[in-house]
């Protein structure tokens, strides 16, 4: 939207597990640069983003650091002071909340207008008639959210690649271990199409997506994929798994039976080659 009004927008890089560069974020900053944008945890390919160094950098440089937290939220660590955040947007779905509200944390001291004009509502950020129920529902969300939940899905996530790479020519997208939300998972799976692999496993009671669900109503391929090199096989042949803090190792061992018979049966009618050829 700014970009259309006339404001000069630079993207960064991202190497092939979809991290910045940091000497690149330097370089780009100059007297007129107005605020850096960052997703903390990628939706897409979990990337988690090193916010602490970025913030230095903001912080070193005089400029606005916003960080979009909405996947990262109460799974790793933030710390507003410490990682020098001025702007943190953050939701409730995402941690089982109510769809539909979400917050953004503001610094005392930045700059900033209202997003919606009128009855003054939110301290006069936004004015409208306050989602009562919805801020309630976010709140208890966030309390009863504990690292002991991110730790299991962690552990879950990890033993569901080690079984999905028992499959043949398959290949995880973004980075790993610590680096990666520890509810994420996407995978390609190279010559079957990841939109015919996510509807076979709907009649298993399975549910993945293909990209984000921000862009389901586009037939776009990703970006985020085709941004740390992932081939046009590679995009359409993905799909990503989110862990819940209710899945249990017993889930995964169901996940994994049905997804090896999908892919098997999909690969013996794939008009595609074997990656391999």
């Amino acid at each position: 939207m700014l970009e259309k009004i006339g404001a000069k927008i630079t993207y960064l890089d991202v190497n092939n597990e979809g991290f910045i560069d940091l000497k690149q974020l330097e370089n780009s900053i100059n007297k007129e640069t107005l605020v850096v944008s960052i997703i903390h945890g990628n939706n897409e390919i979990g990337t988690i983003q090193d916010i602490e160094k970025i913030g230095k950098i903001c912080k070193k440089n005089g400029v606005y650091f916003h960080v979009d937290a909405c996947q990262s939220y109460t799974k790793t660590k933030i710390d507003v002071e410490t990682q020098s955040i001025d702007l943190l947007t953050l939701n409730a779905h995402k941690i089982h909340g109510p769809k539909g509200i979400g917050a953004l944390y503001i610094r005392k001291e930045t700059k900033i207008g209202p997003l919606l004009h009128g009855g003054g509502h939110e301290r006069g950020m936004r004015s409208g008639t306050e989602n009562v129920p919805g801020i309630i529902g976010f709140g208890e969300a966030v309390r009863i959210s504990s690292m002991k939940d991110a730790k299991n899905m962690e552990k879950i996530r990890d033993y569901a690649i080690k079984k999905i790479l028992e499959i043949p020519s398959v290949s995880i997208n973004g980075s790993g271990g610590k680096d990666r939300l520890c509810n994420n998972i996407n995978i390609s799976f190279r010559n079957i199409e990841g939109e015919a692999i996510g509807q076979y496993l709907e009649g298993y009671g399975i549910y993945v997506s293909t990209g984000s669900a921000c862009a389901s109503h586009t037939l776009k391929k990703s970006h985020v994929l085709r941004a740390i090199g992932v081939d046009d096989f590679g995009i359409n042949s993905s799909i990503r798994i989110s862990i819940s803090k209710f899945n249990k190792k017993e889930d995964i061992d169901y996940f994994i039976v049905v997804l090896k018979t999908v892919v098997e049966k999909l690969r013996r009618i794939s008009p595609f080659p074997e990656p391999n050829k």
